[in-house]
């Protein structure tokens, strides 16, 4: 390891968080580093707090306690749009009155980006997932590994440090989700993203990520 890498901050730094909801506690001391260009997965079964874990780091959940640092800087005041973190649910959760070059570039004409420059990015992101040509698509009418490609396409577009993904793949059947399981780990490392990948099956996150973590062992019961 070279003296700029240990000087480096990692990409997320999870210290110490709280995990709670709606004011019950029920995980303590979580702490995690993910470097860019590297996939977490953490395995957990349902309940566990794993989608706490992507709310708190992401701003869609209040954190009880704890800080999250992206490149060095604490962001955990900071809001949604201003933490360089992107989030991925189970279900798409596109804009069915938009099409699918709006629904990429929703949150960039919402940031100022001027209209040419967020179709422009909506383009690009278009043909790196294999959907050029798809801008003017109405989104009912894309297959369900279409419209989870659309969805990561929205969550890169704005080019986040961090993205947390919600099992994406779970609503999927098991052909197409190994498929996207290996493309999309190739287009995160391609993009320097640094990734967590939340999942109670054991296959899938051996298959997208470089390391895979029991989320009981990331902290302590309350």
């Amino acid at each position: 390891m070279t003296t700029r890498e240990l000087l480096t901050p990692p990409r997320l730094a999870v210290e110490d968080l709280a995990l709670g909801y709606e004011g019950v506690t029920f995980l303590t001391g979580v702490s995690l580093t993910v470097a860019a260009s590297e996939i977490v997965a953490i395995l957990g079964p349902s309940g566990s707090g794993k989608s706490t874990l992507l709310g708190e780091i992401a701003g869609v959940v209040p954190i009880p306690a704890g800080r999250i640092l992206v490149d060095g800087t604490d962001v955990t005041t900071e809001p949604i749009h201003a933490r360089g973190v992107g989030l991925i649910f189970q279900e798409p959760l596109l804009f069915p009155h938009l099409d699918v070059a709006a629904n990429i570039a929703y949150g960039l004409r919402r940031h100022g980006w001027s209209k040419a420059a967020a179709a422009g990015r909506a383009g690009e992101l278009l043909a790196w997932l294999g959907l050029e040509g798809y801008q003017r698509r109405r989104v009912g009418e894309l297959s369900g590994g279409q419209a989870q490609r659309v969805a990561l396409a929205r969550a890169l577009a704005p080019k986040p440090a961090v993205l947390c993904l919600d099992e994406p793949f779970s609503a999927l059947d098991a052909d197409l989700r190994r498929r996207l399981v290996t493309d999309v780990s190739a287009m995160l490392r391609e993009a320097g993203v640094a990734a967590i990948h939340v999942t109670h099956d054991e296959d899938e996150a051996r298959a997208i990520a470089d390391r895979v973590i029991e989320l009981s062992s990331l902290g302590r019961p309350r």
